[in-house]
């Protein structure tokens, strides 16, 4: 079986490996940082360039995973390959979209049937590229899950080197609660969502939230980092106050809570981390381990 990844970044890493350890063979492009690439098991590709490569590899693959960000000029895979896309016949697309689709909710909880109300030029292209590719699926006839990502966390992502260094910030919004994934359930929901498609029991598009059952305000990540590590807990900043940059800032834009209900319940998958407690043990672990 052939899988191709567009933008074989740090969560395609995680999941080549299952994919490779299952038998499958992978190619994920990259902008230039081939030995990467290389070291999770995938054959880069190097892209933009190499078209005549990707088209092969389109027509090929059983499955596609697109972890390419849209830009101002929409989605670059779909750009430059929307009629080979629609010419193939995998059995499975995958596009790795976010929860900030929602936009703000105050806290409060969403799922997949919440109206959509991004609050950032990012999430608005994400919402066209979601459409594009809806779009796409239907007219080629070929089954798509678009899977939004709560934020990602693992190993070399976590808060410890951070806390270690004595650089780490506990900056705090009242009300402010963040939805988290760990790197490791992503790839084990998209090893699930395959598997149901190679059975023949994904049609059409299908929307799923992949995040964890424990959203948490910011702040608790660095405390409960720092217990783990035993050194003190960062004194609380206001985030009013705090200087910080305008990305960073963005990040607390939205606040709501997101629901996984439908990737429990239809694709049957059960989270390794369901917690951030349980997710940090293990960063810890493996940045311990390596």
């Amino acid at each position: 079986m052939e899988m191709l990844i567009f933008g074989h970044g740090y969560t395609a890493s995680f999941l080549t490996r299952r994919l490779t350890g299952a038998g499958w063979t992978v190619a994920g492009t990259t902008r230039g940082d081939s030995a990467r690439v290389e070291a999770a098991g995938a054959e880069p590709v190097i892209w933009p360039g190499n078209r005549k490569v990707l088209r092969d590899r389109i027509a090929s693959a059983d499955a596609i995973l697109v972890c390419a960000a849209p830009d101002a000029a929409g989605d670059p895979v779909l750009a430059e390959f929307a009629q080979d896309l629609l010419n193939a016949e995998p059995r499975w697309v995958g596009y790795l979209s976010s929860t900030s689709v929602y936009g703000d909710h105050g806290g409060a909880w969403v799922d997949e049937d919440t109206p959509l109300a991004p609050s950032s030029a990012r999430a608005r292209a994400r919402v066209a590229a979601e459409q594009a590719w809806a779009d796409t699926a239907r007219r080629a006839g070929w089954p798509l899950n678009i899977l939004r990502l709560a934020g990602i966390y693992g190993p070399g992502r976590g808060p410890f080197s951070k806390l270690r260094a004595g650089t780490a910030r506990r900056i705090v919004k009242p009300g402010q609660v963040f939805s988290r994934i760990h790197v490791e359930d992503i790839a084990g929901v998209v090893m699930a969502a395959l598997s149901r498609a190679l059975e023949g029991r994904a049609q059409g598009v299908e929307i799923f939230n992949l995040c964890d059952d424990d959203p948490a305000p910011p702040e608790q990540t660095i405390e409960c980092a720092a217990r783990m590590l035993g050194v003190p807990v960062p004194d609380t900043e206001d985030f009013a106050t705090a200087k910080m940059t305008a990305m960073a800032r963005s990040f607390y834009a939205d606040s709501k809570r997101v629901r996984n209900d439908r990737a429990r319940d239809v694709l049957r998958y059960r989270l390794r981390y369901p917690n951030l407690q349980s997710g940090l043990r293990a960063i810890l672990q493996a940045e311990d381990d390596a």
